[in-house]
Protein backbone atom coordinates (compact mmCIF):
# COMPACT_ATOMS: atom_id res chain seq x y z
CA UNK A 1 0.00 0.00 0.00
CA UNK A 2 1.15 3.93 -0.65
CA UNK A 3 0.87 5.96 1.77
CA UNK A 4 -0.43 9.76 1.13
CA UNK A 5 0.01 12.72 2.77
CA UNK A 6 -2.57 15.37 1.53
CA UNK A 7 -1.41 19.09 1.94
CA UNK A 8 -4.32 21.15 1.68
CA UNK A 9 -6.17 24.05 3.75
CA UNK A 10 -9.44 23.62 2.09
CA UNK A 11 -11.73 21.36 3.83
CA UNK A 12 -13.48 20.64 0.75
CA UNK A 13 -10.68 19.86 -1.33
CA UNK A 14 -9.22 17.35 1.16
CA UNK A 15 -12.19 15.64 0.62
CA UNK A 16 -12.62 15.53 -2.48
CA UNK A 17 -8.97 14.86 -3.32
CA UNK A 18 -9.25 12.16 -0.72
CA UNK A 19 -12.26 10.24 -2.58
CA UNK A 20 -10.06 10.12 -5.79
CA UNK A 21 -7.10 8.76 -3.84
CA UNK A 22 -9.37 6.33 -2.35
CA UNK A 23 -10.87 5.32 -5.62
CA UNK A 24 -7.12 4.29 -7.08
CA UNK A 25 -6.01 0.52 -6.21
CA UNK A 26 -2.71 0.24 -4.21
CA UNK A 27 -3.41 3.68 -2.34
CA UNK A 28 -4.17 5.09 1.25
CA UNK A 29 -4.53 8.31 2.21
CA UNK A 30 -2.90 8.40 5.85
CA UNK A 31 -2.64 11.68 6.49
CA UNK A 32 -3.66 15.52 6.11
CA UNK A 33 -1.86 18.33 6.99
CA UNK A 34 -3.40 21.73 6.54
CA UNK A 35 -0.53 24.39 6.65
CA UNK A 36 3.13 23.44 5.63
CA UNK A 37 4.59 23.20 8.98
CA UNK A 38 2.02 20.53 10.26
CA UNK A 39 2.96 18.44 6.94
CA UNK A 40 6.57 19.12 8.01
CA UNK A 41 6.18 17.82 11.18
CA UNK A 42 3.83 14.44 10.44
CA UNK A 43 6.35 13.99 7.96
CA UNK A 44 9.07 13.78 10.77
CA UNK A 45 7.35 11.85 12.62
CA UNK A 46 5.42 9.31 10.57
CA UNK A 47 6.49 6.98 7.02
CA UNK A 48 4.82 8.82 3.97
CA UNK A 49 5.33 7.49 0.22
CA UNK A 50 3.65 10.44 -1.76
CA UNK A 51 2.40 13.90 -0.83
CA UNK A 52 0.18 15.48 -2.62
CA UNK A 53 0.99 19.47 -2.46
CA UNK A 54 -1.00 22.60 -2.80
CA UNK A 55 1.33 25.97 -3.01
CA UNK A 56 -1.19 28.05 -1.40
CA UNK A 57 -1.29 27.11 2.60
CA UNK A 58 -1.84 29.37 5.67
CA UNK A 59 2.05 29.95 6.89
CA UNK A 60 4.11 29.09 4.18
CA UNK A 61 4.16 28.17 0.22
CA UNK A 62 4.35 24.84 -1.01
CA UNK A 63 7.33 25.42 -2.74
CA UNK A 64 9.20 26.11 0.48
CA UNK A 65 7.55 23.11 1.88
CA UNK A 66 9.26 21.52 -1.12
CA UNK A 67 12.53 23.08 -0.46
CA UNK A 68 12.56 22.04 3.66
CA UNK A 69 11.41 18.37 2.80
CA UNK A 70 14.41 18.26 0.61
CA UNK A 71 17.21 20.24 2.90
CA UNK A 72 15.78 18.04 5.80
CA UNK A 73 16.54 14.77 3.90
CA UNK A 74 13.02 13.34 4.22
CA UNK A 75 12.08 10.49 2.30
CA UNK A 76 8.80 11.44 0.35
CA UNK A 77 7.88 11.90 -3.06
CA UNK A 78 6.18 15.14 -3.97
CA UNK A 79 3.17 16.00 -6.62
CA UNK A 80 2.32 19.40 -6.99
CA UNK A 81 -1.84 19.68 -6.93
CA UNK A 82 -2.06 23.68 -7.33
CA UNK A 83 -3.82 26.53 -9.27
CA UNK A 84 -0.08 28.31 -9.84
CA UNK A 85 0.97 27.96 -13.64
CA UNK A 86 3.24 30.33 -14.26
CA UNK A 87 6.34 28.68 -15.87
CA UNK A 88 8.80 29.68 -13.32
CA UNK A 89 7.26 28.08 -10.62
CA UNK A 90 6.64 24.66 -12.84
CA UNK A 91 10.44 24.80 -13.63
CA UNK A 92 11.36 25.45 -10.24
CA UNK A 93 8.98 22.59 -8.55
CA UNK A 94 10.45 19.52 -10.64
CA UNK A 95 14.20 21.04 -9.93
CA UNK A 96 13.70 20.71 -6.58
CA UNK A 97 12.37 16.82 -7.59
CA UNK A 98 8.79 16.65 -7.66
CA UNK A 99 7.41 13.58 -9.71
CA UNK A 100 4.29 15.70 -11.18
CA UNK A 101 2.73 18.73 -11.28
CA UNK A 102 -0.99 19.21 -11.57
CA UNK A 103 -3.00 22.15 -12.79
CA UNK A 104 -6.32 22.70 -10.65
CA UNK A 105 -9.38 22.07 -11.67
CA UNK A 106 -8.45 18.64 -12.99
CA UNK A 107 -10.24 15.60 -13.91
CA UNK A 108 -9.99 12.63 -12.17
CA UNK A 109 -8.10 10.95 -15.17
CA UNK A 110 -5.20 12.97 -14.62
CA UNK A 111 -4.86 12.36 -11.15
CA UNK A 112 -5.34 8.48 -11.78
CA UNK A 113 -3.03 8.84 -14.34
CA UNK A 114 -0.40 10.43 -12.68
CA UNK A 115 -0.69 7.81 -9.21
CA UNK A 116 -0.96 5.28 -11.63
CA UNK A 117 2.52 5.88 -13.20
CA UNK A 118 4.13 6.57 -9.50
CA UNK A 119 3.00 2.83 -8.60
CA UNK A 120 4.42 1.66 -11.45
CA UNK A 121 7.76 3.41 -10.23
CA UNK A 122 7.52 2.91 -6.82
CA UNK A 123 7.10 -1.04 -7.32
CA UNK A 124 9.83 -0.88 -9.95
CA UNK A 125 11.86 0.89 -7.44
CA UNK A 126 11.16 -1.42 -4.53
CA UNK A 127 12.57 -4.15 -6.25
CA UNK A 128 16.58 -2.85 -5.94
CA UNK A 129 17.64 -4.34 -9.05
CA UNK A 130 19.29 -2.41 -12.12
CA UNK A 131 16.86 -0.95 -14.90
CA UNK A 132 17.81 -0.69 -18.12
CA UNK A 133 17.07 2.79 -20.12
CA UNK A 134 14.33 1.71 -22.14
CA UNK A 135 12.54 0.55 -18.94
CA UNK A 136 13.57 3.98 -16.80
CA UNK A 137 11.83 6.10 -19.87
CA UNK A 138 8.79 4.12 -19.75
CA UNK A 139 8.87 4.71 -15.66
CA UNK A 140 10.11 8.62 -15.88
CA UNK A 141 8.53 10.09 -18.82
CA UNK A 142 5.12 11.20 -17.91
CA UNK A 143 2.43 9.04 -20.15
CA UNK A 144 -0.48 12.52 -19.33
CA UNK A 145 1.25 14.38 -21.70
CA UNK A 146 0.88 12.71 -25.33
CA UNK A 147 -2.85 11.91 -23.49
CA UNK A 148 -5.08 12.42 -26.61
CA UNK A 149 -2.32 11.77 -29.34
CA UNK A 150 -2.77 8.55 -31.29
CA UNK A 151 -1.96 7.07 -34.42
CA UNK A 152 1.81 8.50 -34.84
CA UNK A 153 3.06 9.16 -38.45
CA UNK A 154 5.26 6.58 -39.63
CA UNK A 155 8.80 6.97 -38.65
CA UNK A 156 7.59 8.54 -35.36
CA UNK A 157 7.48 6.52 -32.07
CA UNK A 158 5.97 7.25 -28.23
CA UNK A 159 8.95 7.28 -26.52
CA UNK A 160 10.96 9.83 -28.66
CA UNK A 161 7.57 11.88 -28.90
CA UNK A 162 7.55 12.21 -24.90
CA UNK A 163 10.95 13.10 -25.00
CA UNK A 164 10.43 16.11 -27.31
CA UNK A 165 7.65 17.29 -25.16
CA UNK A 166 9.52 16.53 -21.49
CA UNK A 167 12.46 18.56 -23.08
CA UNK A 168 9.65 21.94 -23.81
CA UNK A 169 8.34 21.24 -20.83
CA UNK A 170 11.50 21.80 -18.79
CA UNK A 171 12.25 25.11 -20.29
CA UNK A 172 10.76 28.38 -20.23
CA UNK A 173 11.87 29.77 -23.70
CA UNK A 174 11.07 28.68 -26.87
CA UNK A 175 13.30 26.11 -28.58
CA UNK A 176 14.11 25.38 -32.10
CA UNK A 177 14.45 22.46 -33.78
CA UNK A 178 18.11 22.72 -32.91
CA UNK A 179 17.79 23.36 -29.68
CA UNK A 180 15.88 20.07 -29.15
CA UNK A 181 17.92 18.35 -31.18
CA UNK A 182 21.09 18.99 -29.51
CA UNK A 183 19.54 18.83 -26.06
CA UNK A 184 18.35 15.01 -26.91
CA UNK A 185 20.76 13.71 -29.09
CA UNK A 186 18.56 13.60 -31.93
CA UNK A 187 19.28 15.15 -35.46
CA UNK A 188 17.91 17.96 -36.05
CA UNK A 189 15.41 17.08 -39.08
CA UNK A 190 14.16 14.54 -36.76
CA UNK A 191 13.54 17.10 -34.02
CA UNK A 192 11.67 19.26 -36.83
CA UNK A 193 9.35 15.97 -37.74
CA UNK A 194 8.45 15.91 -33.84
CA UNK A 195 8.30 19.35 -33.32
CA UNK A 196 5.80 19.84 -36.21
CA UNK A 197 3.56 16.99 -35.67
CA UNK A 198 3.11 18.53 -31.83
CA UNK A 199 2.13 21.43 -33.55
CA UNK A 200 -0.60 20.25 -35.97
CA UNK A 201 -1.90 18.34 -32.66
CA UNK A 202 -2.48 22.00 -31.18
CA UNK A 203 0.11 20.80 -27.92
CA UNK A 204 3.15 23.55 -29.08
CA UNK A 205 3.07 26.64 -30.14
CA UNK A 206 5.33 28.25 -32.93
CA UNK A 207 7.09 31.98 -32.71
CA UNK A 208 9.08 33.16 -35.74
CA UNK A 209 12.81 34.51 -34.80
CA UNK A 210 14.07 37.24 -37.85
CA UNK A 211 17.54 37.79 -38.35
CA UNK A 212 19.06 40.11 -40.12
CA UNK A 213 19.40 37.61 -43.19
CA UNK A 214 17.29 34.73 -44.64
CA UNK A 215 14.23 32.90 -43.26
CA UNK A 216 12.99 33.13 -39.67
CA UNK A 217 13.46 30.52 -37.46
CA UNK A 218 10.75 28.76 -35.96
CA UNK A 219 10.84 28.14 -32.82
CA UNK A 220 8.42 26.43 -30.76
CA UNK A 221 6.71 26.55 -26.86
CA UNK A 222 3.90 23.96 -25.23
CA UNK A 223 0.73 25.75 -26.08
CA UNK A 224 -0.25 28.28 -23.15
CA UNK A 225 3.23 30.04 -22.73
CA UNK A 226 2.88 31.64 -25.59
CA UNK A 227 3.38 35.56 -25.44
CA UNK A 228 4.49 36.63 -28.52
CA UNK A 229 4.61 35.60 -31.87
CA UNK A 230 7.42 37.00 -33.33
CA UNK A 231 10.80 37.34 -31.88
CA UNK A 232 13.33 39.65 -33.12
Amino acid sequence: MINVLIIEDDPMVVEVNSGFVKDIPGFAVTGVAKTGSEALALLEKKKFDLALLDIYLPDMDGFTVLQEVRKRGLNVDVVMVTAVQDAETVQNVFRYGAVDYIIKPFKFSRLKGALESYAAMFKRFNQKTAIDQLELDKLTLSRTQTEGITGLPKGLNEITLKQVLMCLVRVTKPQSAEDVAVSLGLARVTARRYLEYLESNGRVDVQLQYGSVGRPIKKFIMTGRNEHKELN
